[in-house]
């Protein structure tokens, strides 16, 4: 089973739905800018081509460029981390968790390259960078928080997790310039043996027992 059918199946009738066309919205989006580019398109189009309102749109997405920033992935990720055993390290627990995220990117292939161009390309979205990383080290910092007893603030956590989320985007920056060829996670991996991830994760994250506090 891949992993985003898993986490949907938990979700009710009515989350089902709004996520379908949040999808939707996205995949026809990203239809559009492929054929017409970015700029060309309007939110009007959009909307037309999920067969929405455009005041439906903006019940989905604030702007155009979330269209492009909106990540299915990050959710189904922390799910399947806070699947793990709560005693095992943090680093096998982020590797075992991304192995099966591999058939999500497979999959999705194509719309993860177009993204990610777009991410790269337009400035609109290259500004928005910064705010999207603090996002997944938040995202990251309170899973690790959940596991490790430490709070999600921690200086010495926030560090290492930013370290592990931008050796990520590095991975993704690599495989758009290599033309979207070869493995992804393979990349991701070798980026975060580069910044010695494992040792760094486990260190912050071993849980804080045995301290009498």
């Amino acid at each position: 089973m891949i992993p985003g059918q898993r986490t949907e199946s938990r979700l009710g009738l009515r989350e089902r739905k709004k996520l379908k066309t949040r999808e939707s919205i996205q995949r026809e989006a990203m239809r559009l800018f492929q054929q017409h580019g970015y700029e060309e398109t309007t939110i009007e189009d959009i909307a037309e081509a999920a067969e929405i309102s455009p005041s439906t749109f903006f019940n989905y997405f604030p702007s155009k460029e979330d269209v492009v920033l909106y990540d299915a992935y990050d959710p189904i990720l922390a799910g399947i981390l806070l699947e793990r055993p709560a005693d095992e390290p943090l680093s096998v627990s982020l590797r075992s968790a991304l192995a099966p995220m591999g058939a999500l990117f497979d999959r999705d292939r194509e719309m993860l390259m177009a993204r990610a161009k777009l991410w790269i390309e337009v400035p609109a979205l290259q500004a928005r960078l910064w705010s999207e990383l603090q996002k997944a080290q938040t995202l990251m910092c309170d899973l690790v928080a959940k596991r490790s007893g430490r709070e999600a603030a921690d200086f010495e956590m926030r560090v290492v997790v930013m370290v592990v989320v931008v050796a990520a985007f590095e991975a993704m920056y690599e495989w758009v310039k290599q033309g979207g060829r070869g493995d992804f996670m393979a990349l991701v991996n070798r980026a975060l043996d580069v910044v010695d991830a494992g040792a760094r994760l486990d260190a912050i994250a071993a849980p804080l027992t045995g301290s009498g506090s």
